[in-house]
Parts: structure tokens; sequence; C-alpha cells
């Protein structure tokens, strides 16, 4: 099956990329927005995710991997929401700043700066590898 690419934003005062190094998996829960909860469950393990940070900083910092794949959110008994389960990969050695990305003419199209409040996204490929170089 063909590994997939994500991007999920969280604000780095909530759980910075350092603490999701330091714990090495987290339960990406809470969700509540129908698109977002969608790309959460089309999610497969082994699929490739960057990890944003929103609001402060605004930058890409790290890769991580879905270990485990969509299942019951355990923050609310409504069955329509799910979480998975992200493990870190690695940071980038130089973080990808949201200006830098809507500059660049590969990446400016991407959902992170066309569905900017849209907080787990697709990336194709491509954008992944790209924005994986420009973090080193």
């Amino acid at each position: 099956m063909a590994k997939s690419y994500w991007l999920v934003k969280q604000e780095p005062t909530k759980y910075p990329f350092e603490r999701l190094i330091a714990d090495k998996r987290t339960t990406w829960d809470g969700v509540r927005n129908y698109q977002a909860r969608n790309n959460l469950q089309a999610m497969k393990k082994g699929d490739r995710v960057l990890y944003y940070h929103s609001n402060v900083g605004q930058e890409v910092v790290g890769v991580c991997e879905v270990s485990k794949p969509a299942f019951p959110d355990p923050t609310t008994d409504d069955a329509r929401w799910v979480a998975v389960e992200l493990t870190a990969v690695r940071p980038l050695k130089k973080p990808v700043t949201l200006e830098l990305i809507k500059n660049d003419p590969q990446l400016r199209d991407i959902p992170l700066v066309k569905q900017s409040r849209l907080s787990v996204m697709p990336l194709d490929a491509k954008a992944f590898a790209r924005i994986e170089k420009l973090g080193g």
C-alpha cells in the first residue's frame, strides 16, 4: 500500500515537538473539525507526518509517523470523532517557516497556505520532500 503524507498543526505552548521527541509517541486527539477528522481517518500506519507549530512560530519543525491508525477519540464519548497515534521520527535541522513556504513556487498552493485553519491536512509526496529538504 502506498505511503501518504500529512501535516498536523499544534500550538507549541500546548504540545511542542520537543515534547513529542521526549515522549516518543502521542495520541493525536481532540480534533473537532469534520475535514480534519476525515484526514485522520485516512491515515495509515507508516504514513509520514510533518509537525507544524501554529500561532507561535508558524513553522514546520519535525517529522513523525503514524504508528496507530484511526481509533475512537478517548477525549469524547461521541463515536464520530477519532484519534491516531503519532511517533516522533526527527526534528528538522532548521525550521521551515510559513513565510518561506508561501514564497516557494513549489509550495505556495499546498493546503497549509490555501486552508490555513485546517489542523490535519494531506500533502503530496513532492511537497513533503521539498519541506524536508528546506529543513535540512
